[in-house]
């Protein structure tokens, strides 16, 4: 073949490819001209109404009740003694015997340990001295007072100043004698330090002594001799935060578990109030009597109570879902004119889908079901269908004054 014919060939091949070239650029042109396929048109749709969703926004309507909440509350409780007590020693003595040690079952006025502090006998003796003394320095003036008043009933025989005189003396000298047997009394009162008896039936549950120890004020311990606690009876203590004391009464009864025993539940009715909230907590302290015979519980064990909280007045109900707890405030949303208003509320009591409001609201009055504080106050929305509300008749109480 020759070189001419194989560069006509080479000429024709690439002819044919701007040709080929050619016709599928003005296929991509008419396709072009002729619009968007059916699918980018479908994208643009969606595109256009999620926009629209999030400017307005389509929500469910519920309607505001009045009614009244019974719900309750499981709040930490400590079960401490009823009563408990430190016994510390009065006078500086010596231990002398132990009568009781930790785990004794004691009464009332039993004793438990003895003391010993010899210088108290001495002071006794010397304050029964002063007595005498004073007794024998009284009636030496008494018998001066009686003779010169014998002798004043003749005239001119003592002069009134004499008298008087003598008077006085014998009534200081009496009232030293008094104070010589007061003085006795307090020394002899000591030696009933010396006896270390309980103050009311309980356990032992703290010895701090041994026989020869050195206790009292000036012994350089702090520590109490004994700690007898009242184990018949506990105190179960809680504190209800603020929010749920509107429903307290001393009638009310609780139910509490302990972790120790974890299959048995026990009851106790509030016996007081504290009436008034702690400050740091921001609570009120709540004390129930428990009564422990069979000694089950022990003191300090941890408890969960439950504590129930029936509503007192009527009170507003809307679904807990419509209450918005943001940063800026608490709030449910109404629609005025197709638009959201926000309106501030309080909590009240709640129960698993319900809970109490107070507010610038009214019974009949309609509530968006799923608040959320995406929907900004005055922004347009749209009202769909009415949202259907769990039947609660277990826990909403119809307010018999509702129309």
């Amino acid at each position: 073949m020759s070189t001419s014919t194989i560069t006509n060939i080479k000429h024709m091949q690439k002819n044919r490819s701007n040709i080929a070239l050619t016709f599928l650029f003005s296929a991509a042109l008419l396709l072009s001209a002729c619009g968007p396929s059916k699918k980018d048109k479908e994208e643009q749709d969606q595109t256009v109404q999620q926009e629209n969703a999030i400017d307005t926004p389509t929500v469910q309507l519920v309607p505001v009740k009045s009614g009244k909440l019974t719900s309750n509350i499981t709040v930490p409780g400590e079960l401490t003694p009823y009563q408990q007590v430190n016994l510390y020693a009065k006078i500086n003595s010596y231990v002398k015997s132990l009568l009781v040690d930790i785990g004794s079952q004691v009464h009332k006025g039993e004793l438990l340990a003895t003391l010993e502090a010899p210088e108290i006998n001495s002071q006794l003796e010397a304050a029964k001295s002063r007595i005498q003394q004073n007794k024998a320095v009284f009636f030496a003036s008494k018998a001066t007072y009686d003779r010169l008043y014998s002798t004043s009933k003749t005239p001119g025989t003592v002069s009134q100043n004499d008298l008087e005189q003598a008077s006085a003396k014998m009534q200081s000298d009496s009232a030293n004698v008094e104070a010589a047997k007061s003085e006795y009394r307090e020394v002899a009162a000591n030696l009933a330090y010396l006896e270390i008896r309980a103050p009311f039936d309980g356990v032992i549950t703290l010895r701090n002594i041994n026989p020869g120890t050195y206790v009292g004020p000036g012994s350089g311990t702090n520590l109490p001799l004994f700690v007898l606690e009242d184990h018949k009876r506990l105190r179960l203590v809680i504190s209800v935060p603020e929010n749920f004391t509107g429903g307290l009464s001393d009638k009310s009864e609780v139910t509490f578990t302990v972790k120790e025993l974890p299959n048995q539940k026990f009851t106790a009715q509030v016996k007081r109030l504290a009436g008034a909230l702690d400050e740091t907590l921001r609570s009120e302290r709540l004390e129930m009597d428990v009564y422990n015979d069979n000694n089950k519980l022990l003191p300090n064990m941890y408890a969960d109570v439950n504590v129930p909280l029936p509503a007192k007045d009527s009170a507003l109900v809307v679904p807990k879902s419509s209450v918005v707890t943001s940063t800026e405030k608490v709030f449910v949303i109404t629609v005025a004119d197709n638009h959201a208003k926000w309106v501030n509320v309080q909590k009240g009591l709640e129960t698993k889908d319900m809970m109490e409001v107070y507010g610038d609201l009214k019974a009949g009055d309609v509530v968006v079901k799923l608040g959320t504080d995406e929907i900004r106050d005055g922004s347009p929305v749209k009202q769909g269908k009415p949202a259907a509300v769990a039947d609660n008749s277990g826990t909403v109480k119809k307010d018999s004054t509702s129309k």
